[in-house]
């Protein structure tokens, strides 16, 4: 199962262990089970903390329970977590046999005081780099509060249970039973939806803070940018955001970040959020805007309400709030998601092993979708508007070579129909004949391009026709003091490189700003 490079790495890793562990195995005499059996041995014979114990005792077989011997702290696992998973087995053997985690200290009592007896269960794909974050964070709660259980369960081995309960997307969460969350959380995020009272304590943090000489609001790669930028100038910085990485997190693989000759988007997004922790910048994260409110004077101080209530003032703006994936806008779109629509093909493109798909857009992301899925379900039926595939020539040719791929060009989906439960077919018009077709099939996989995150700014900055903040050479809108980059704005070319460049160029455009400013005493007065 682990290579000697890996055996190497994950021993030095035990070596962190400081109370011993059991692996506690269930298995029958499927390959699966032969499988993790092995696995678990090979662990075991890296670190003499760690012993396996075959029990059969849990319903779900293969799976097994890491537990910190005489006590009940642990956590289960169904199926066998390698793949993006692999890592969530090593921080669950660590956190497991008593290393402790690097989550704030004021997050880990928060988890610890939760009052009542939380069991969870995730569903994971090997292929989902969204999933880790989920099984991460409820396996950290679980070894912190003993109140609350968590297995985590790969779906692809336990496709009965993901098909009785319908799940259609990863991560999937259920809590006591019933359908909880579904897609990326963290510990914070689940924390707010378990602890009622912590989002209006934050709010009342947020709002009492001082002006900041900089606030970013977007926390991904422009956001990131641009926050270490004006940090480094030795000023006061601030950065909200919604979810810090941003779209980058939904990033499968990245090959055109020079220097870096492959990456994840998970991977980068942790970097950037570690390399921000390296300076003083105050982040405050799960924190959407709403609302923005220009300064009436010259080095006046703009105001930021967020969603919560609380509001953030500054001296200087950068808007670096990125984009969305585009919807169909089409009747049942929206009815059907995650049961069937759905925007990632590498999360959830296992769930529909031996399936009948579509993908909509045949751009870049639409044509290497279908490639990727045609590898795992029955068949693939890719839709594009226009008369031609715009995606780059060799992934054409590609595609063109696989036997279960069928293109069709000059469509216009019209319609998500489904039973209620689930979708069961698309119906799309020829637009050269105007005629309407119907497709039966199981699941649809959206890849027509970003909508930028700025419906918010409608009345405070210049917005172009596609709702992209307009800026000039300097990263500057319409209003001083208020500058924006990345993926939100006119600049064009949407890569994370071109990002972070243009996230560097308005920090420092900002603090040219700043700098030039009259004396507050002297704006005081203008006032």
């Amino acid at each position: 199962m682990l290579d000697a490079n890996l055996k190497t790495q994950l021993q030095a890793y035990l070596a962190n262990i400081t109370q011993p562990i059991e692996l506690i195995a269930s298995a029958d005499d499927s390959p699966k089970s032969r499988e993790m059996l092995a696995l678990l041995g090979e662990i075991a014979e890296l670190s003499d903390s760690v012993d396996v114990v075959r029990q059969d005792d849990d319903k779900r077989r293969p799976s097994f329970m890491i537990r910190r011997k005489g006590t009940d702290i642990g956590v289960r696992f169904a199926g066998i977590p390698m793949g993006h998973e692999f890592t969530s087995l090593v921080l669950a053997l660590l956190q497991v046999g008593g290393h402790p985690s690097k989550l704030a200290q004021e997050v880990i009592e928060q988890v610890r005081a939760l009052d009542g007896d939380y069991a969870f269960e995730s569903y994971f794909s090997l292929t989902c780099q969204n999933c880790p974050d989920v099984v991460q964070a409820l396996n950290l709660m679980s070894v912190l509060n003993p109140r609350i259980r968590h297995v985590a369960i790969e779906g692809g081995a336990f496709q009965n249970e993901v098909e009785a309960r319908q799940i259609m997307s990863v991560p999937a969460i259920f809590l006591n039973g019933e359908p909880f969350g579904q897609g990326r959380m963290n510990v914070e995020q689940i924390l707010a939806r378990l602890d009622t009272g912590a989002s209006a304590r934050a709010a009342e943090k947020i709002a009492a803070k001082e002006p900041f000489e900089v606030l970013v609001v977007g926390g991904g790669p422009a956001g990131a940018a641009a926050a270490i930028y004006a940090a480094r100038k030795g000023i006061r910085t601030g950065i909200a955001a919604e979810r810090f990485g941003g779209q980058v997190l939904d990033t499968m693989a990245i090959e055109n970040f020079i220097s870096v000759k492959h990456t994840e988007g998970p991977q980068l997004a942790t970097a950037l959020e570690q390399h921000v922790a390296d300076y003083e910048v105050d982040v405050m994260n799960l924190q959407k805007a709403a609302k923005l409110v220009p300064a009436k004077t010259i080095g006046g101080l703009h105001e930021v309400t967020l969603e919560s209530g609380a509001t953030l003032k500054a001296r200087t703006v950068i808007l670096s709030t990125g984009a969305r994936w585009r919807q169909m806008n089409v009747p049942g779109e929206d009815a059907y998601r995650n049961k069937g629509v759905t925007y990632c093909p590498h999360c959830d493109g296992p769930l529909f092993k031996g399936k009948r798909v579509a993908v909509i857009g045949g751009g870049n992301s639409g044509v290497e979708a279908a490639i990727d899925l045609a590898g795992i379900v029955a068949h693939v039926t890719l839709i594009e508007f226009d008369r031609d595939l715009r995606a780059d020539a060799v992934l054409q040719r590609k595609l063109a070579s696989l036997p279960n791929v069928k293109v069709i060009t000059s469509a216009l989906t019209t319609e998500v129909k489904g039973d209620g439960e689930k979708v069961t077919s698309l119906t799309y018009k020829d637009r050269n004949h105007d005629t309407v077709h119907e497709i039966e099939l199981e699941g649809i996989f959206v890849q027509i391009g970003l909508v930028p995150n700025t419906e918010w700014l409608k009345d405070a900055v210049a917005l172009s026709t596609r709702g992209e903040i307009e800026v000039d050479h300097r990263g500057e809108t319409s209003q001083p003091g208020i500058f924006a980059a990345g993926d939100c704005t006119t600049v064009p070319y949407k890569q994370i490189v071109i990002a972070m460049g243009e996230g560097s160029k308005a920090s420092l455009a900002a603090f040219d700003y700043l700098i030039r400013l009259p004396a507050e005493d002297e704006i005081a007065e203008a006032a």
